[in-house]
């Protein structure tokens, strides 16, 4: 479904190249977390998978299409997406935002028939947002207006979802609500679904891999029990970490404190 082969992006003025040769795929019925520190090539990523980027080198495709070689009506189709920052351009409510969802469907000037209203409720149950249905969607908090952005996503009806911090804002039961949504998707409906996530516990319990980028060069791609290793973790992050199992079989990440020095017990007198 989505597929980088040592891509390498820079961007104009960069020192350094935002990826460096990164390859990953993702397949049908497949949830992929994109992990790493801030910087290290997440993001440009996912735009890299989705044309918006030009590539020095290598290879982007979704679904084994060149990615800019996509009309933005059929990948929109074909793909929803939910990115990092969005800010409403003028007055709607609720609902009329979910139900631009359906306008690669119809087009922004036709009206929504039956089955595209069916699946604009659909995807506000599933987002749990039908209750702010006649909201304006400025009087939403940041976490309620990230859950409308998810229905939106889900009402185009997808092949596969690509999700920049989908859980920014959210609190702890809507955030494990979206990630258990995600994986339900993956495992029913067969979607593939891209997540970059700050968040490694939480994508360490709901992804099936885990890609660790780390200054635009891949890591680790493979298992999160493979991949969340303390000495790895501390490495890339520059920090101590220390890592659980749990009685999944699912692993956690937890910070270490690091032990003062010298120079911390004098500031502190």
């Amino acid at each position: 479904m989505f597929e980088l082969a040592d891509v390498t992006i820079r961007y104009a003025g960069a020192a350094a190249p935002s990826l460096d040769g990164a390859s990953l795929r993702v397949a049908a019925g497949e949830c992929v977390a994109l992990v790493g520190p801030n910087g290290a090539g997440k993001t440009t990523a996912l735009r890299a998978l989705l044309g918006l980027v030009p590539l020095v080198s290598g290879r982007a495709e979704v679904m084994g299409r060149r990615s800019d070689g996509w009309p933005r009506d059929e990948i929109a189709r074909a793909v929803g997406v939910v990115g990092q920052r969005e800010e409403p351009a003028f007055p709607i409510t609720v609902r009329e935002a979910v139900e631009m969802g359906r306008y690669a469907h119809v087009g922004p000037w036709r009206s929504l028939g039956p089955r595209d209203r069916e699946a604009v409720e659909r995807a506000m149950r599933r987002a749990d947002v039908t209750a702010l249905a006649d909201r304006w969607v400025e009087t939403l908090s940041g976490g309620e207006w990230q859950r409308v952005r998810v229905a939106r996503a889900l009402a185009q009806e997808p092949r596969a979802l690509v999700l920049d911090e989908p859980t920014a804002s959210l609190d702890l039961r809507h955030e494990m609500e979206l990630f258990e949504l995600v994986a339900d998707l993956v495992r029913r409906d067969g979607l593939a679904a891209l997540i970059v996530s700050h968040h490694l516990n939480m994508a360490a319990r709901f992804a099936d891999r885990l890609v660790l980028l780390a200054e635009g060069r891949l890591v680790a791609d493979a298992a999160p029990v493979e991949v969340l290793e303390p000495e790895r973790l501390s490495a890339v992050f520059g920090w101590p970490v220390a890592v659980q199992r749990l009685s999944d079989g699912s692993v956690q990440l937890y910070p270490e404190r690091r032990p003062l020095t010298h120079q911390d017990g004098d500031r502190n007198r």
